[in-house]
């Protein structure tokens, strides 16, 4: 489409990146820059213009000078398997009239405009840490019990082996207890992200300046905490049932 190398620079360069839950409002940002010596303007287009709001999603950037541009994605229920095919294009054209924009755009040769693809990646934060916080608290477990056996018997830590079938079953069943304190203490984090993302919305829609930093994700010092006592009480757990 196409007919001259774009003059903008784009941050980012190649794909927008919206990182969930997607329960609410999810706001990324374009920075795009005019290092010309003359005014450019820009329009934004989307294929999937249903899902996504642009704010601006045109005008002139003076020489030299640089935009923000707040782009919004709606709601909707994730599916991690699905492939995102969401695309964005950024179109400009040197400007030579400011008085009469739509004139230009309208009566623009191909060779005269520049354009500019960039992909979406949707991501959830928490997914992979939250399975991996899983797999160590289970490992932890494993590996304590297997060395207060250990100390507990004389034998080396190589040889101990779960004999007692009863001690395995109130192990299990502790370790599937906690597992739900997890899954809770997710929930209740998932609550706070969600309130904070329908204040961020409000702001969003009142601020949407080239200042406005996207809050940084809550409760994460509340996952650490909570994998912290979890492994603690196992131990104690796992002392009491080896006395």
């Amino acid at each position: 489409m196409a007919g001259s190398q774009q003059v903008l620079v784009l941050e980012p360069q190649y794909e927008l990146k919206f990182r969930g839950p997607f329960t609410d409002v999810v706001t990324t940002y374009l920075k795009l820059t005019n290092p010309t010596s003359h005014d450019v303007c820009f329009k934004i287009k989307t294929n999937m213009p249903r899902r996504y709001c642009v704010r601006p999603n045109g005008g002139i950037i003076d020489a030299g000078a640089s935009i923000s541009v707040l782009v919004m994605l709606q709601p909707f229920d994730y599916d991690p398997n699905e492939k995102t095919k969401h695309r964005f294009m950024v179109l400009s054209m040197i400007l030579y009239d400011r008085n009469d924009i739509e004139s230009s755009w309208k009566y623009a040769k191909p060779e005269d405009l520049m354009d500019t693809k960039l992909r979406c990646t949707h991501e959830m934060p928490f997914q992979n840490q939250d399975c991996e916080h899983e797999v160590d608290i289970y490992h932890t477990v494993v590996s304590s019990t297997s060395s207060l056996k250990a100390e507990h018997t004389g034998l080396p830590k190589s040889a101990v082996t779960w004999t007692d079938d009863g001690e395995r079953k109130n192990i299990m069943e502790e370790y599937k207890r906690l597992q739900l304190d997890v899954q809770n203490q997710r929930e209740e984090n998932k609550q706070i992200r969600e309130s904070d993302g329908l204040r961020r919305r409000k702001l969003a829609g009142a601020v949407p300046s080239s200042n406005m930093v996207a809050s940084k994700e809550p409760g994460l010092s509340n996952r650490v905490l909570a994998f912290c006592v979890l492994v603690f009480v196992m131990g104690v757990i796992i002392g009491k049932l080896l006395l």
